[in-house]
């Protein structure tokens, strides 16, 4: 297991001595250039959700794969990427109203698109817009977390009608995020839910009768399975750029698609109980968890560098425990006697979106330094 030590000595040369987000910028741009085909291929409009990377240098990657317009998740998101040359932004969020003074700032200087669910908040947001602004209404197709029922047909038309009649509300189309996709057993049941929204959101489209009504979908797991986006206008998955463990577990991708990585120290180590102890834990990794084939909760697997990639995932290696700054890691015999105290060892995280959020900057495997929002 000389790849164990290569990999700690080669973190050590980069000066990493905390827990720190390593970024395998070659799998990311993999990552973003299987996506952006893929909606080419289909005729759609690939708009990614930057809420995952939360970087301007990451998100200029992008633009040469020919992307204009993207999703955020938050006024202040938005307001990052515009200050960063990107004028078209969706906020698949719902409007928070009293955040006006912001929609104003922006929806003046370029292309802003909000998410309704209400006419109450399209009457309070229309009052006070300055300038129009693109508008989204959000469906619930069965996640049950935002948006109006896909079945509640008299109340999306409802709103629709409002929109209509405004003088700033742009209507754009019907947008879902298929949330419960996630709580799938296999890839057929994923595509199956792929399937069922796409044939939702289509009935609610001819109800409305307007040629003007766009389709936008947004979770990777689907985008990432489903290769024929037809009867769909646009895609916003996010979670694609880095993948993780979640991803991989519901069978949407590989090892060879996951981009980052959390570096660890090793602070202890313990035979009797064949755990080894990290200075890494729920503000490093976030504490979301996946249930392994014996049934126990697992918070990550280790990984180590294969030709200055990313490499495997090594499942006789987890993260069976987390507080706030402690990780437990259990391994197998040969891996305990391989590791010692004072090792930097990298992690998986279960999902990538909540743990790049938890760091002010990424590091690339070649020591370059990559800041985020």
């Amino acid at each position: 297991m000389s790849e164990i030590k290569e990999t700690s000595q080669h973190l050590k040369s980069l000066k990493i001595f905390q827990p720190s987000i390593i970024l395998d910028s070659n799998k990311v741009l993999s990552n973003i250039e299987q996506m952006a085909s893929k909606a080419r291929k289909s005729g759609v409009v690939f708009r990614p959700h930057f809420k995952t990377h939360q970087s301007a240098e990451i998100g200029s990657w992008f633009r040469d794969f020919g992307v204009e317009k993207i999703t955020v998740s938050s006024l202040d998101m938005a307001l990052y990427f515009a200050e960063n040359d990107w004028n078209n932004i969706t906020v698949a969020f719902p409007v928070n109203i009293l955040e006006i003074e912001k929609i104003n700032m922006m929806a003046g200087d370029l292309q802003l698109n909000l998410m309704l669910d209400s006419v109450a908040v399209a009457t309070a947001l229309e009052k006070q817009l300055k300038y129009p602004v693109g508008v989204w209404i959000k469906i619930d197709v069965g996640y049950g977390r935002a948006g109006i029922a896909w079945n509640k047909k008299p109340a999306i038309r409802e709103l629709y009608q409002k929109i209509c009649r405004s003088h700033l509300l742009e209507f754009e189309g019907i947008l879902t995020h298929s949330g419960h996709v996630y709580q799938a057993k296999s890839t057929s049941e994923i595509r199956d839910i792929y399937g069922t929204t796409v044939q939702r959101l289509d009935k609610i489209k001819t109800s409305l009768r307007s040629a003007e009504c766009q389709i936008s979908i947004g979770d990777t797991p689907s985008c990432a399975l489903v290769d024929d986006f037809s009867g769909l206008d646009e895609i916003r998955p996010g979670n694609f750029v880095f993948f993780d463990l979640m991803q991989e577990n519901l069978g949407v991708c590989s090892a060879e698609n996951i981009a980052v990585a959390v570096a660890c120290p090793i602070v202890a180590k313990y035979a009797d109980r064949r755990e080894l102890v990290i200075f890494g834990g729920g503000i490093h990794f976030s504490k979301e968890s996946l249930i392994d084939e014996k049934g126990e909760k697992i918070f990550g697997y280790l990984t180590w560098l294969e030709n200055g990639r990313l490499g495997p995932i090594l499942k006789n290696a987890s993260v069976v425990a987390l507080s706030q700054e402690h990780g437990i890691i259990r391994v197998d015999d040969e891996m305990f006697d391989q590791l010692s105290i004072a090792n930097m060892v990298l992690i998986y995280p279960v999902h990538s979106c909540l743990t790049a959020n938890l760091y002010d900057e990424y590091m690339t495997i070649q020591g370059n330094k990559i800041s985020r929002l």
